[in-house]
């Protein structure tokens, strides 16, 4: 699976990037207002792409570490990043990430989750190096309630971009929150439709591998984003 990100992204940085520019005031408009970050926070972006989760929170926090597989993605978010001397990119692995336990305030991940074979090792990392009082930020796309739609859901996202592992339905997310002692705060959720042509495009999806998505692709295609701010704590038992 990490081939597969590795491949589909270096391909793709630059799309990416240009779209991450597009949505750059929309987002850190809504990061600041969600999160509601203090000002003085150390943070995280893990899996950060081009730094689009780093640079929303950027102008609100202290400092901010960035962390991704992906070289390419990386060097568009240090070209980037020029703005944000607050900004750090580090090459590395979102289930394995390089830093000791509870050496944040806040750690996020934005849209990566459903890129990952394993998820919940990725969200055992971010509680691991947030520390205890500090709090986890998830946004990704989430499956449908029924299993079948789901299945549906996840098979054209694969078919369009080989690196999509599975969106997991909002159930799922809350029990691996659960399992690592992070107590929800706050969950809002997000449809955004989507044209199909431009989500090919996106993921350089071309020739059979864009016909097969095609004839798998949902009407009307509108995938569905949970947002998540949780709260690393102590839970007694």
């Amino acid at each position: 699976m990490q081939d597969a990100t590795r491949e589909r992204f270096a391909k793709t940085a630059d799309r990416v990037a240009a779209l991450q520019d597009a949505r750059a005031v929309e987002l850190e408009a809504k990061v600041r207002r969600f999160a509601t970050p203090a000002g003085d926070e150390r943070a995280l972006d893990s899996g950060s792409g081009a730094g689009a989760l780093a640079f929303a929170l950027a102008p609100h926090v202290r400092e901010v570490v960035a962390v991704d597989l992906v070289p390419e993605l990386l060097e568009q978010g240090r070209r980037r990043g020029v703005r944000f001397p607050n900004v750090e990119f580090v090459e590395g692995d979102a289930t394995a990430l390089p830093f000791e336990d509870s050496s944040f305030d806040l750690a996020g991940s934005l849209r990566t989750l459903h890129h990952i074979a394993r998820p919940e090792l990725a969200v055992a990392e971010l509680a691991r190096v947030t520390r205890l009082g500090g709090r986890v930020l998830i946004v990704d796309q989430i499956a449908p309630v029924d299993p079948v739609v789901a299945v549906e859901l996840n098979a054209f996202e694969r078919a369009r971009d080989p690196s999509h592992a599975r969106a997991l339905a909002d159930i799922d997310l809350r029990h691996l929150f659960e399992a690592n002692d992070l107590v929800l705060i706050t969950a809002e959720y997000e449809r955004q439709p989507r044209e199909l042509g431009p989500y090919l495009d996106l993921a350089a999806c071309e020739g059979e591998a864009r016909e097969r998505a095609e004839s798998l692709a949902p009407p009307n295609y509108t995938a569905e984003l949970g947002w998540y701010l949780l709260d690393k704590r102590v839970i007694s038992t």
